[in-house]
């Protein structure tokens, strides 16, 4: 078969390791209507976790009988993958390194593969970064592709001019550019120029993560549990952050505000969830300014573990903002999402992807993180008032269950296609 020019063999062997999940479903998918015709491309994936994978494998929940993934091998993906109801495909990472490489390498040509055997219609690249590998199967494949762009791979171009140039040309070239944030959007659209179409998807809440929290008794079993476990009394107020430990993230803007809170004689106690590389410097703060008995590091919980925290918190507060210097930033988390369905109210950076997720005065609070006084004012304001707190956190239980489906890329491809007639 000739392809732009170039032969391929159907049979041929690529000299990538490649290990396949195909369900039971797939085996009968002659006599069904809807078959395979998605390839999302991820180099990183579930079981890993992340905000990113959680973004991805909810994609993929959405059109189970879709879509096949093609991705790296991971810590514990055989169990995960004999689970699933759809196609996994990996490419194994050596222990040497060289990842890039092999992710470029597995990308290309397990990819062609996979056509092959699929006759998918259309690619949907979930990193940015990897440009390079789908700029290939353009021009390999006669398939469109979408690429999903989630902010640290604009901030890494931009340190370049050739990898910013070679983005560009990806952006243009592409079917359709996926943001999970219209802050996202408008970060990407004011550094490159192009006409290709851009859909703003946001995360959608998997709450099959959560599970028996509809029973009240449940949930305040869950809160006093963790409490517990902590020795916080039940009458504090408890800030709760989950995610990286990285610095764009903003824990530390709120450990600054812990020492003012309690000086005005407010109960505060403060639970991270997560591990990263700014740990330590988190926790050098915290013995600086004393606060042991009040700041508890909860390293990565399970995903099954994360409810009681959630239950056990009365405020969620994530301040984040751009790190131009270690290229991060942060679009809409999933997190936020998570804590409005546990019903408890956010303090929200203003500077970031949290502007979707957190509507200002009604599930939360948005503030300035470069502003101490406004971050302040907005700590008190919900460790002080109960009542505020219950109000925000019911809209935003509400505000968690909508959906933005990515049905809708389908759509364009189908129109893009119905054009080109």
């Amino acid at each position: 078969m000739e392809i732009f020019g170039l032969k391929i063999k159907k049979k041929v062997k690529f000299p990538v390791l490649i290990r396949e999940n195909k369900p039971q479903k797939l085996a009968k998918i002659k006599d069904e209507t809807v078959s395979p015709d998605i390839l999302v491309i991820a180099p990183s994936f579930f079981p890993k976790s992340g905000e990113i994978e959680e973004y991805i494998y909810n994609r993929c929940l959405q059109d189970r009988e879709r879509v096949i993934v093609l991705t790296a091998s991971c810590v514990g993906d055989r169990v995960f993958d004999r689970i699933q109801k759809f196609a996994i495909y990996r490419w194994r990472i050596p222990k040497f390194g060289l990842t890039p490489f092999f992710n470029l390498l597995g990308s290309v040509l397990l990819a062609i593969k996979l056509y092959f055997r699929y006759r998918y219609r259309y690619i949907e690249c979930s990193y940015g970064y990897n440009f390079v590998a789908l700029l290939l199967l353009s021009y390999l494949l006669p398939v469109r592709f979408f690429v999903y762009v989630q902010g640290n791979e604009i901030l890494r171009a931009l340190r370049n001019p050739w990898v910013r140039s070679l983005l560009s040309f990806t952006l243009k070239r592409a079917t359709g550019i996926v943001c999970d944030s219209f802050f996202i959007r408008n970060f990407l659209t004011r550094y490159f120029q192009f006409q290709t179409p851009t859909h703003v998807i946001h995360p959608v809440l998997r709450k099959e993560k959560f599970d028996d929290i509809e029973d009240p008794n449940c949930i305040e079993n869950l809160r006093q549990k963790v409490r517990n476990s902590h020795n916080i009394p039940t009458s504090a107020v408890v800030i709760l952050s989950v995610g990286k430990l990285q610095k764009h993230q903003g824990f530390n803007l709120v450990i600054d505000n812990l020492p003012p809170l309690l000086t005005l004689g407010l109960d505060v106690h403060y639970i991270i969830c997560g591990q990263g590389p700014f740990e330590e410097e988190l926790r050098s703060q915290v013995r600086y300014l004393r606060l042991e008995p009040r700041v508890h590091f909860c390293k990565a919980i399970p995903e099954k573990k994360l409810a009681g925290y959630y239950a056990a918190c009365d405020i969620f507060a994530m301040l984040s903002f751009i790190d131009y210097k270690a290229a991060s930033i942060e679009g809409f988390s999933v997190v936020y999402l998570e804590a409005s369905y546990f019903g408890k109210p956010i303090i929200a950076s203003c500077l970031s992807g949290a502007v979707d997720a957190v509507r200002h005065e009604e599930n939360g609070i948005l503030v300035n993180p470069h502003s101490g006084s406004e971050m302040l004012t907005a700590f008190r304001r919900l460790c002080e008032d109960k009542g505020l707190r219950e109000k925000l956190g019911h809209r935003g239980k509400a505000l968690a269950s909508s959906k933005s489906l990515h049905e809708l890329l389908s759509l364009a491809e189908s129109h893009y296609r119905c054009l080109l007639i």
